[in-house]
């Protein structure tokens, strides 16, 4: 065979296999590509907010009595049960009456006698039957025996020890048989009453949160309700979403320098008796009047070391790197202050599957139409 033949015939071959090979390539290429992610985008939506701060506070009674007796003696009968609900009145203990019982028996007899001693008094003068002196001595002993009754009489009504608020009782420190002191000063504690309906919530306000909120007071800015009273809102640690409604009592007088924050004082109605006195709870107050705001769903929220982004889509179908400034919290949103406009696409679900300029498919969410209409805002 030709030398030039067997040669033309190898390289015809060899590029033959070559190309056969580059065409394997490509096809082995177009079937491992992978189609671009799947990720959820939301638009950036504009709503009427008011921004509430949160703090940390503890219930308390607005009313709270020690209750100790008036006179002294043995316990005779306790009742009421710990815990009780008992009303301004009730009878919570009895001291043992008889001694108190005898002497008041003894004033009235001695009252009755100067009684009738001063009922003749007056015609007797008349008379001439007694002298001027003896019907001033007649009147003393009639004023003194009558101020004794009274007293003794109070003594004997102070062996029913009663409940001077109305309020839940504690458990009794002193049952029956225990001798109480009634002496002033040093009067035995029997028990004690912390009115339950409407209740005090103490919260301490950090500086530049009480200085916004005087700020905004001064300017008519805060929103109230019929009484003109400033609305507060309330949850305790198993709640959520702040259901208890209340208003602003009163700020103290002073801030304290040692913490920077000054008491605040708010009450709340409690009618089914939740909030018990002494309960941690979390309590939010408006520091803004309502505006118009940009939120974002918490989801879509990205950190990148000490900045927070978003991922956009883009006309191409492309996410893109937003950098975000954020405010505080609205019920699963958050507060955008810039970076975003109103309308534009985020991505909320698939965050970590995608990253800046990447193909995607993007399904949009649903909103809910619960979601529409006014929120409100907590940090």
């Amino acid at each position: 065979m030709n030398i030039k033949l067997m040669r033309s015939a190898f390289f015809a071959s060899a590029l033959a296999a070559v190309a056969g090979f580059n065409t394997s390539c490509r096809h082995g290429s177009a079937q491992q590509q992978m189609p671009p992610p799947n990720v959820t985008v939301a638009p950036v939506e504009q709503k009427e907010i008011v921004e509430w701060s949160g703090f940390t506070g503890r219930v308390e009674p607005v009313e709270s009595v020690e209750v100790r007796p008036r006179v002294s003696g043995y316990i005779q009968e306790v009742r009421f049960q710990s815990g009780q609900l008992v009303k301004k009145g009730d009878v919570l203990f009895v001291i043992d009456p008889r001694w108190n019982q005898a002497v008041f028996d003894q004033r009235q007899a001695e009252y009755e006698q100067a009684r009738r001693e001063q009922e003749r008094t007056a015609q007797l003068l008349a008379n001439q039957a007694i002298s001027t002196e003896e019907a001033d001595a007649r009147k003393a002993r009639y004023d003194e025996a009558k101020a004794l009754l009274d007293s003794a009489r109070l003594d004997l009504e102070y062996t029913q020890v009663r409940a001077p608020i109305d309020g839940r009782v504690s458990r009794a420190l002193l049952t029956q048989g225990n001798y109480v002191s009634g002496i002033a000063g040093a009067a035995s504690l029997l028990t004690t009453i912390v009115s339950v309906d409407p209740v005090y919530v103490n919260a301490d306000i950090d500086e530049e949160a009480y200085l916004k909120f005087s700020e905004l007071v001064r300017a008519k800015k805060l929103g109230d309700d019929d009484g003109g009273k400033i609305p507060v809102q309330l949850e305790l640690a198993d709640e959520q979403g702040f259901p208890h409604q209340g208003h602003i009592e009163s700020f103290d007088n002073h801030l304290n320098p040692g913490t920077g924050s000054i008491l605040l004082r708010a009450v709340f109605s409690n009618d089914d008796g939740r909030l018990v006195p002494g309960l941690f709870a979390r309590i939010r107050i408006p520091l803004s009047d309502r505006h118009p705001a940009l939120l974002v769903d918490e989801r879509a929220i990205g950190t990148d070391q000490s900045q927070k982004f978003v991922l956009t889509l883009t006309p191409t179908n492309t996410v893109a790197y937003q950098p975000v400034q954020l405010g505080p919290q609205v019920e699963g949103q958050r507060v955008v202050r810039s970076g975003l406009q109103a309308g534009d696409e985020i991505v909320v679900n698939g965050l970590e599957r995608v990253r800046p300029g990447m193909q995607v498919t993007a399904q949009k969410e649903t909103l809910n139409a619960s979601s529409n209409g006014r929120q409100t805002a907590s940090r």
